[in-house]
């Protein structure tokens, strides 16, 4: 690795020998990946820019692969279109580089859109290596730390986050047209409410006071409520300083809703309404496979209380009758509560 990055690094000096700045130039794209393959018309002239994520070279031609956020498309530079000088900087080009193109559509032999470069300008230099198979980052260590490699190297994660884009803006839309109030509440707060979790804690210097990052936007949000805003939510963002996961972690992001005059079966419905439209809007559809299952969001949803899903769950309908008969399950209040350890162990 160190070696490769020793060549690259040669090949910086190089391009500052000849005079190009290997970093930071401004480039007027103005056509995507998406839009030569939608929009193509034989000899168009194009205007693209991206990463080379392939670089196959013939002696006076090469073929690279530029990539962008829309999609890829190939690229065919010719010695005698770009000239002798222009054409020695293809040779100091490697993967994960970022060049910009002027040049004309046209279809190879093979039925493959393409550019045929007449102008390329040399935008930032990638002095570490990419993974040296494209076709994807594997080691899911290295997946999540490198985030940004991560999104270079496997296209389904830039899907992932595409999706959740279209999510987010589908429950602005489904709320806003239902007359619910998006608000924003604060982040730092001097006593934290609102759910049961164990704060960040922080120094607020202008009010020499210890503040708090809050676990949850409840208390403010009813705050809007008793202010007489009757329909409120935010997409916030939480921190609850607990464990680390895969599937937990001390900052998310939740949307928390509240409507006045409503009950319990009022929000069954909105949430209902809210998951199913949404779902179908942002093109993920009512039947999501994860794993090995197969989640069907088809209304009506199944309505059923927590009673007889733990019934049901232990197979014994007369479960909560018995546990709440016992006084090992009773709290100081009389409210019957039962909990389990991992040894499955009663532990009231």
């Amino acid at each position: 690795m160190n070696e490769l990055k020793e060549q690259r690094l040669n090949k910086l000096k190089e391009l500052i020998a000849l005079g190009i700045r290997p970093f930071g130039g401004r480039f007027d794209r103005k056509d995507t990946a998406a839009d030569c393959h939608e929009k193509y018309l034989e000899g168009k002239e194009v205007t693209a820019a991206g990463r080379l994520t392939a670089i196959r070279g013939h002696g006076k031609t090469a073929f690279c692969d530029l990539r962008d956020s829309t999609g890829k498309i190939q690229l065919y530079i010719r010695k005698d279109n770009l000239g002798e000088e222009a054409f020695a900087v293809i040779k100091l080009l490697d993967l994960g580089d970022i060049v910009g193109v002027h040049g004309t559509l046209f279809t190879t032999h093979k039925g493959e859109v393409s550019i045929l470069v007449g102008e390329l300008i040399f935008l930032s230099k990638a002095l570490q290596p990419l993974p040296e198979k494209w076709h994807g980052l594997k080691d899911r260590e290295a997946r999540y730390r490198k985030r940004y490699l991560d999104l270079i190297v496997n296209e389904e994660v830039k899907d992932l986050f595409r999706t959740r884009s279209r999510i987010i803006r589908e429950i602005r839309r489904f709320l806003d047209e239902r007359g619910f109030l998006e608000v924003e509440t604060p982040m730092m707060q001097v006593i934290p409410g609102g759910a049961a979790a164990r704060p960040f804690e922080t120094f607020y210097t202008a009010l020499n006071s210890k503040m708090y990052l809050r676990i949850a936007p409840e208390l403010y949000l009813k705050r809007l409520l008793v202010g007489g805003f009757e329909k409120v939510y935010e997409l916030n963002r939480n921190f609850r300083n607990e464990g680390l996961s895969r599937k937990h972690n001390p900052e998310f992001t939740m949307l928390e809703i509240y409507e006045a005059y409503g009950d319990c079966r009022t929000m069954m419905e909105l949430v209902e309404s809210l998951v199913t439209g949404v779902a179908e809007a942002s093109g993920c559809g009512l039947r999501i496979e994860h794993g090995d299952n197969v989640i069907d969001l088809k209304r009506p949803w199944r309505r059923v209380t927590y009673r007889d899903l733990i019934s049901e769950y232990m197979n014994d309908p007369d479960w909560f009758s018995r546990s709440t008969a016992d006084d090992r399950f009773r709290g100081a209040s009389g409210a019957g509560y039962i909990g389990v350890d991992a040894s499955g162990r009663d532990n009231p």
